[in-house]
């Protein structure tokens, strides 16, 4: 296992425009640190330059403290994973696993080989397969078989290139699954890149946003979720997406499409001088009035025309129109488009309980906590309330889980070998 550290990393092409531009991250020894962003932002690109495929323009690659910049990818000790598998069509399971072994020829007995082979194969549930050709598996086993090849190399470092886009939702949702504990399990440094905030969500210690090249946040999923640091993570981060509205700056509150919202004299005072800015409430803190769950005192009711729902069983989207400024509909296209999205129509999306009656064509009554909307800049995309110290305080706790989840992974291994 190892550290990987990238220390103002750039990556210019023949034009000079650069892919990657000054990118510097610590990937801590057994973190799983994903790399996500929409298409073009640099992620491939970047964990290209990681394994060796790519050189580095400028900056340096540090592994285990070792500058690698110009060790050939053989020479790195990384394991990587494609997304089309990159097995041998013609060679049984067994030997696509053993493949890596063989080439360093006489490094390893065969005896050795077999005996990494069938502990990778028993971790990834392959035992029954191994004298199938590739041909005669599903895609999801087929995957396991490309990580099975790199488990038994004893890498350093995991590198997953988007290893999931091939497969459907279901087996996506299982891999998944079988990622995380085989990464918790063996306690390895895992990077990996992926355009799918679910799996950014759900796999990551700690996830890398990256739009046009730059990094724009680097934070735990869930500070991600709750203190995003500009417009496009807020934008990025969340399924349905943060709802987006203009909000003119009064005395003392601001005017939302649909309600006057009140805030506080530190507010107040960072938004001296504005008259126009970006608020963001994700959909699920928007309730119905008429159920009234949780509701706290500082609550903001207001009416609006739902256009359409959606009722899921266990949850209901309804769809509010509201009519944009041209300024701020102009800033919401092109962040649409840097989110490789379709369009933007100007409605608000609310996430409600599955339980709500709200229909197609009522005017329903709705409340929000002010204290969980976001207030952005409309041309920077500057975050005017996230909270250092709650970003703080969530970035230690999750570094606390991390450690107790790899301890938790590592003391059943021991418990496992202690029985048999």
């Amino acid at each position: 296992m190892s550290q990987i550290e990238l220390k103002n990393i750039v990556k210019k092409y023949g034009d000079g425009f650069p892919a990657v531009n000054d990118v510097s991250l610590d990937i801590a020894d057994g973190e799983f640190m994903i790399l996500v962003g929409p298409s073009g932002c640099g992620k491939s690109t970047l964990l290209r330059m990681v394994v060796g495929l790519e050189d580095i323009t400028s900056g340096d690659m540090l592994i285990g403290g070792k500058r690698v910049n110009e060790k050939a990818p053989r020479d790195r000790n990384l394991a990587m994973v494609f997304q089309n598998y990159a097995l041998y069509p013609h060679l049984t399971v067994f030997e696509n696993i053993a493949f890596p072994l063989r080439l360093d020829k006489g490094k390893y007995s065969d005896d050795e080989i077999r005996s990494k082979v069938r502990n990778a194969s028993s971790m990834l549930e392959l035992d029954e397969h191994l004298e199938r050709k590739p041909g005669n598996l599903s895609g999801g086993q087929r995957q396991r078989v490309a990580m099975g090849r790199a488990i038994v190399r004893s890498a350093d470092a995991f590198l997953f290139d988007e290893p999931l886009s091939n497969l459907d939702a279901k087996l996506r949702g299982q891999m998944r699954t079988e990622i995380a504990r085989m990464q918790r399990r063996m306690g390895i440094t895992t990077i990996y890149v992926t355009h799918d905030q679910t799996e950014a969500m759900t796999l990551g210690d700690r996830v890398a946003v990256l739009k046009k090249g730059v990094l724009q946040q680097v934070a735990s999923p869930r500070e991600l979720y709750e203190q995003p640091v500009n417009l496009f993570v807020a934008g990025f981060i969340g399924s349905p997406p943060m709802n987006f509205l203009p909000a003119r700056v009064k005395d003392g509150a601001l005017g939302l499409p649909f309600v006057d919202v009140p805030i506080g004299p530190e507010l107040q005072e960072q938004l001296k001088g504005k008259e126009l800015v970006v608020v963001g409430i994700r959909p699920e803190y928007i309730k119905d009035g008429r159920l009234g769950d949780n509701r706290s005192d500082h609550a903001v009711e207001f009416t609006a025309d739902v256009d359409q729902t959606e009722w899921l069983g266990n949850e209901q989207y309804a769809y509010i129109p509201y009519s944009a400024e041209s300024e701020v509909q102009a800033k919401l296209d092109e962040l649409d488009r840097e989110l490789d999205g379709e369009g933007m129509r100007p409605q608000m999306v609310v996430n409600l309980d599955g339980r709500s009656r709200i229909r197609e064509g009522d005017e329903a009554t709705l409340y929000f906590d002010p204290a969980l909307m976001h207030v952005f800049d409309p041309e920077s995309g500057k975050n005017y309330t996230r909270n250092e110290e709650k970003a703080q305080q969530i970035a230690q706790e999750s570094e606390e889980d991390r450690k107790r989840a790899l301890k938790r992974a590592r003391d059943r291994d021991e418990a496992a070998a202690a029985k048999g």
